[in-house]
C-alpha cells in the first residue's frame, strides 16, 4: 500500500494561509488607550459615564464597535449631535467610533463616551470600573477604569 505524503507540512502550509488573510494576531498591541476615568453623579447615581483617549498606533483604521461592563445594566456608546434648534442631545452611537490608522479618537464629557446605565451599585471616587471594548480589527481589550469623580471636564 503505497503512503500518500503531503506536498506541504502542516507549519508551511498553515504560516501561507496567513498570509493570504487578514490576521488579528497583534491588532491589539496597535491600539494605545490612555487618560481613562470613569464618573457618576452621586453615589445613588443610576448612570455614569466613562472617558479616555484612544490612539491607533497601527497601519490599518480600526473601529471601536461596542463595549461591556457588569457594573451597569446596560453599556453603550454614546455621542452628541447639535438638534434644528441649536441643542446638543445625546445619543447611541450605532456605527461605534472610527480610530483611524496613526491617529486616535478623544472620549470626553459634553462629546463621544461610554455610557454605563443601571448602575449595579454607586461608584465612589478612587473605585475602578471593568469595562470590556471591542474593536473590528483589535478585539477585546479590558480596562480598569478609575472613577475620578473630581476631574473637571477635560479640554
Amino acid at each position: 500500500m503505497a503512503m500518500i505524503t503531503p506536498l506541504l507540512p502542516a507549519a508551511l502550509l498553515l504560516s501561507l494561509l496567513s498570509l493570504l488573510s487578514p490576521t488579528l494576531a497583534g491588532a491589539a498591541d496597535t491600539i494605545v488607550i490612555s487618560d481613562a476615568y470613569a464618573r457618576a453623579s452621586g453615589p445613588n447615581a443610576r448612570a455614569g459615564a466613562a472617558f479616555m483617549v484612544i490612539a491607533n498606533t497601527g497601519a490599518a483604521d480600526d473601529r471601536l464597535t461596542g463595549v461591556a461592563s457588569a457594573a451597569a445594566a446596560r453599556t453603550e456608546l454614546h455621542t452628541h449631535t447639535e438638534t434644528g434648534d441649536g441643542v446638543m442631545r445625546m445619543r447611541p452611537a450605532t456605527d461605534g467610533f472610527a480610530i483611524p490608522a496613526g491617529g486616535r479618537r478623544i472620549l470626553a464629557r459634553g462629546g463621544d463616551h461610554i455610557m454605563l446605565m443601571g448602575l449595579a451599585g454607586g461608584f465612589g471616587h478612587g473605585d475602578t470600573v471593568t469595562v470590556t471594548l471591542t474593536f473590528e480589527r483589535a478585539g477585546e481589550i479590558t480596562l480598569a477604569i478609575p472613577v475620578d469623580t473630581e476631574r473637571g471636564a477635560q479640554p
